[in-house]
Formats: structure tokens, sequence, C-alpha cells
């Protein structure tokens, strides 16, 4: 009985031993399998809807992280209440403070303070915690095969924290999209993921964090593939693993804090087809201060850069001078979300002027006009003196004031059209950093779900690529590419595409159509001296000489590996040989209308310097032309120069 019992122990544990095997080999071909595969798509949605729910408790996280800072410094120390959104979370409300309870004194102590932690803690930690984050994760995807820090997750979500609720200028747009990346990547690396998938799953996150935390699902996962470039282009295999991630961050993060738009308010609507023309000034407008901006902010990058103080101090600059700023213009510190809130209700420069405070139109549009130059400056100061948080907020706080200043001032110049002030700063919001980030198409998407209007699509559509086109040289992100033919990932997709359109052909026509005629193909026969053909081909051939029977049908290919060890034999028995006494081993031979990639492959295939191209009947083949690896790469260069 003691023996049957510990047979049927022994066999149990071989039995789970073998099922452990099996779980083993099904995991790591689980893993190893290619993404083009049925089980690979599987395997990549399933980790995208992994990734998008971290992402989105990782925007919970971030939320509440920053407005617990945001209550413990501006809210108990200073005294300060800034507003925000119309559904912007607020857990630690900062309600009783009135403005005649700031204590202003505080400000720059407190910028202070939280640029120097802020910088602490990135320069110990996570150096590319440093600065707005976005450029982190796009120089990851294109030269680091998506690999971020674990680090950098928890490092960016408390430095930008720091940051923002001690005052700082920034958004949290940059850390969202720096800690979705990182769980990207982090999951893959945790399962050992090829690399193209991790570059999928990164990029994936980085449109769930965005999705989720501005409410814009289907704006974030176009974001994440859009924004990774300077062109009109797309990375569009992250596309559907955006979208999953995205909606499912959305869906987490608007389960705590609610399914509402970010903003609210009225249903403007675009009726008049004239006020396109007021619409196309706006484009301009905002062209020039989207590069306004955008100087603004790297050149204090750049004057902080040279200053010399260790990187860690900077920010304590930065955000000292931001206090200074925000003690004489309090709307200039933090997101400048509420501010924006406000102008956004607003229908007339009436209005306008009646809730800025201001005797009159133009006051109210200069009011605006002046929180649109602080809010600049104090962005400049607080994130490019190297303090971590994004610029995509007080972007588009400052292309929304931007926007609504040009309303004011069309409203009061054009009493009869009928402005509307909140329209035209909405389509500033979308304009102005769409053109700055060069990322039009989701921008476009992206305002619209975070204000819940899409009826001002056409006007949005109309400015955004006009200021676009006015801007093309300009952009918020050095790190973005200028389009997928000159990203490391896809040169080799670039390279098989372009051979894979073009044909022997091509290449004897582009010959033919040279200023001279290309030369007649140098042939051999069997009564050919080998000392004749070894002229031939070291007098500037390529290497490779067809052999031709009398009629000048193919009969074979020398080339200059066959007749190697017989030219380093006795000089007599090599100058009575003929082509006729070598034993030829087999070479390809191809035709005019193979494309280039498949011949590439079959010149290296057989190790050979050229390839003889032949026409006319399988039976009887001549001739044509004798390619090498120089024409290919001139044809190769040639087709690109013509696309581009």
């Amino acid at each position: 009985m003691e023996n049957a019992r510990k047979c049927c122990a022994r066999r149990c544990k071989r039995t789970a031993a073998a099922r452990v095997r099996r779980l083993l080999a099904l995991l790591r071909l689980w893993r190893r399998t290619s993404d083009d595969t049925g089980l690979g798509i599987a395997r990549t949605l399933v980790l995208s809807v992994v990734v998008g729910a971290c992402a989105g408790l990782g925007a919970v996280a971030l939320v509440a992280l920053l407005q617990f800072c945001n209550w413990v410094f501006l809210g108990r120390i200073a005294h300060v209440a800034l507003g925000g959104a119309a559904h912007e979370p607020e857990a630690l409300p900062l309600s009783g403070f009135g403005a005649a309870s700031v204590r202003r004194w505080a400000l720059p102590f407190l910028g202070g303070f939280g640029g120097l932690l802020s910088g602490l803690l990135a320069w110990r930690f996570a150096p590319e915690a440093a600065g707005h984050g976005t450029d982190a994760a796009i120089e990851a995807y294109h030269f680091r095969g998506g690999r971020v820090r674990p680090v950098a997750v928890p490092v960016k979500a408390l430095a930008t924290s720091i940051l923002i609720g001690t005052g700082g200028s920034a958004g949290c747009e940059g850390p969202i999209t720096q800690i979705g990346a990182g769980f990207g990547s982090m999951v893959s690396n945790l399962l050992r993921l090829p690399v193209s998938t991790r570059r999928k799953l990164m990029a994936a996150g980085m449109g769930a964090g965005v999705g989720a935390l501005f409410h814009a699902p289907l704006a974030g996962a176009i974001f994440a593939a859009e924004l990774l470039y300077r062109d009109l282009d797309l990375e569009y295999e992250v596309l559907v693993p955006a979208v999953v991630a995205s909606a499912t961050g959305y869906t987490l993060y608007s389960k705590v804090f609610g399914f509402s738009p970010l903003f609210d308010m009225p249903q403007n609507s675009f009726s008049r087809p004239h006020m396109l023309l007021l619409y196309l000034v706006l484009a301009v407008v905002l062209a020039f201060g989207a590069r306004f901006y955008t100087w603004a902010f790297w050149s204090a990058h750049e004057r902080f850069s040279r200053m010399k103080l260790p990187a860690w101090a900077r920010p304590a600059v930065g955000g000292a001078l931001v206090g200074c700023l925000g003690a004489a213009f309090l709307p200039a510190l933090g997101s400048g979300y509420g501010a924006l809130q406000d102008i956004l209700r607003l229908d007339s420069a009436s209005r306008a002027a009646e809730n800025f405070g201001c005797c009159g139109a133009a006051s109210a549009a200069g009011a605006m006009l002046a929180f649109f130059f602080a809010k600049t400056l104090a962005t400049a100061l607080s994130v490019g003196s190297g303090g971590s948080g994004g610029i995509f907020g007080p972007a588009i706080v400052c292309g929304g004031t931007l926007g609504g200043a040009v309303g004011v001032a069309f409203g009061s110049l054009l009493p009869g059209w009928g402005v509307n002030v909140g329209s035209f700063a909405l389509v500033g919001m979308v304009a102005f950093f769409g053109c700055a980030a060069k990322a039009p198409i989701s921008m476009i998407i992206m305002i619209s779900e975070m204000t819940g209007n899409h009826r001002l699509l056409v006007p949005s559509m109309w400015v955004v690529i006009v200021a676009y086109l006015l801007t093309r040289k300009v952009s918020l992100y050095r790190s973005q590419l200028p389009n997928r033919f000159e990203a490391p990932v896809h040169r080799g997709d670039v390279v098989r595409g372009t051979l894979g359109c073009l044909t022997a052909g091509d290449v004897l026509q582009a010959r033919r159509g040279g200023a001279q005629r290309p030369a007649a193909v140098r042939t051999a026969t069997a009564y050919t001296p080998l000392s004749s053909l070894a002229e031939m081909m070291s007098g500037g051939g390529s290497g490779v000489v067809p052999v031709v029977d009398g009629t000048g049908i193919l009969r074979g290919v020398v080339t200059r590996r066959d007749l190697a060890a017989v030219m380093d034999s006795d000089p007599m028995l090599r100058a009575a040989l003929l082509v006729g006494d070598l034993e030829l081993s087999p070479h390809p031979v191809v035709r005019a209308g193979d494309p280039l990639r498949d011949i590439l492959a079959k010149m290296d295939a057989d190790d050979a310097e050229a390839i003889v191209v032949a026409d006319g009947p399988e039976d009887a083949p001549r001739p044509a032309a004798v390619l090498t690896h120089n024409d290919i790469a001139a044809a190769y260069q040639a087709e690109i120069a013509a696309r581009r």
C-alpha cells in the first residue's frame, strides 16, 4: 500500500513537471512570436490592455499627488486658490482663500524650494526626468529601442507634482507621456518581448496616459502615433495598440474622476462661411505666437544650460523667478486652466471686458495679451531651467488666451459679425499647440474631446493647417524626426520597400536615358584565352563576364573568383588555357522584370560582385547587361531623392 502511494506521488510529480515544462515552452513561444502572426497580434492587444490600465492608474496617482502638493504648498502656506477647468478633479478643495489673504511674499521662496527639490530628485535618481519629458520619450522610441528606466516613472511624477504644487508654470502632459511610456517599457522588459513589441507598447502607454488625463481617448491614441515626426506622418504600427490602451486608461481614470469633458463651454457652432476670413487672420497670429513660445522656451533652456551652476540648482533659480512673477501676476502660476475656462465661456467682446474688469474691449484684449506673455515667460523659466513638468498645458492656455484676444479685437471692430470669443479661444487652443508640437490632426480631435464641442471642426481644421504650414521648421520637441524615412527603426523597411518597387529594367532604362550611351556588354566565348578574359576584368570591368556561343546565346558566366585559382598557376599553362577549359560553377541570372530586392538577395547568396541580366526566350537567353552593387545603390539613392 505504501509503495503504491509512493508510485502515485512520483507520477503526480512527473505530470506536474511536464505541465510546467509545457507551460514554459508555450510562454517562450508566446514571447518569441512575430507581431505579424495571429498569436503575436493577440499578444500585443492583450498587453495593450495591461499597459493602458497601468497608465490610467498612473494618471490617477499623478493627479492625486499633484492635488496634495497643491493643497500643502499653494493652499496652506501661500493661501492661493488658482482655480481650474470646470471638471478638473478637486479632491482637496482650496476654497476660502481670497485675494486679500494671499501671502505673496511666500511665492518666490516656494518657487525656489519647489525647483530645488524637483532638480535634486531628477539629478540624483533619473536625469531624464528633468525638463518636459516628452522629448525623452520620443528619443527612447527612436534611439533606445523603446527602453525607459523604471525609476523614471515615480521620479517624474513626484518631481512634477512638487514643481506645479509650488507654483511652477507647467502641465501634466510631459510627465504622463513619460510615465505611460515607462509602464509600456516595463511590461515588455518583464516578459522579455522583442524590441518591436516594446516600442509599440511604449507608444501605446504614451497615448493611454494622455488620453486618460485629458479625457481624450481617441486623440490620445493618434497623438502617440503623430508626435514622433515633424512632418505630417504617422507611426501607423502603434495606432491599434494605442487605441486599445487609450480606451482602457481613459475608462479607469474616468471611473475615478468622472466621464465629463475637462472643460465646459457653450455648444458654439460654425454656420457663417465669411468667418473663415477672420479665422485666417487668427491662424497667422497663432503661427507667430507659437514661434515666440517655442523661441522663449528654448532660449531659456540654452541660457540656463550655460549657467555656471549645478544642474540641480538651476530649477531653483527658475522657480524663484516664477514666484516673483506670480507675486505680481497670480494667473501666471500653475496650469492656468482656471483663466482658460473663463475665456471659453465668453460669448462677446463686451462680456470679456466685464469679466476682466476692464473699461472696454481694447483693455480686455490687452489683459489677455499680457496673460499670454506672462504665461509664456513663466513656462520658459519653470521648465526651460530644467524643472520637471509638461509644456502642453501651458501651450493650450497660451493658445486659448491669444485666440480669445483676437476674438475680442474682432468683436469690437466688427460688431455686426457676431464674433464669439469662446469659439476663437477654442480654435486658438487647437492651432497653437498643433503647429508648435507638429501634431495638428490629433489636436483637432483632442480639443474637441476636452471641451465636448465638436461643432467647430471646420474652423479648427482651417486654422491649424494654415498655422502648421507657417511654422514648418519650428517644433517644441527636438527629438522628433522629419518622417519615417529618417527613422532608424524603419531604415530596413524603407530599403526593402524601395528596392521592391524598382526592377533591373528600371536601371537599364535609366542608363539608356543618360547623357552617354551605355557600352555594349563585353562577352567571351569558349575560345577566348584566359589571359584576354583577365584583361577584360582588370580593365575597369565588373568582375563578371557572360559566356556566349557563336549565335550569341548565353551559355554560362565567368567571375573573378572562377579565375583566381587558374591565374595563380604556372604562366605557361595560364597562357594556353581557354574559357572552354574551365569547369564553371553555376551562377544566377536574372531578368529585366525582377525586383532589385530579389536580385540583391541572389547576389548576396552567391557572394557575387555583379549579376547578368538576360533577355530573350527562356531556352535561348541572351545577355543584355551586367548589374553591380554600385548600380543598385545608385538606383536606390535616385529613387529616395525623387520621393523627397
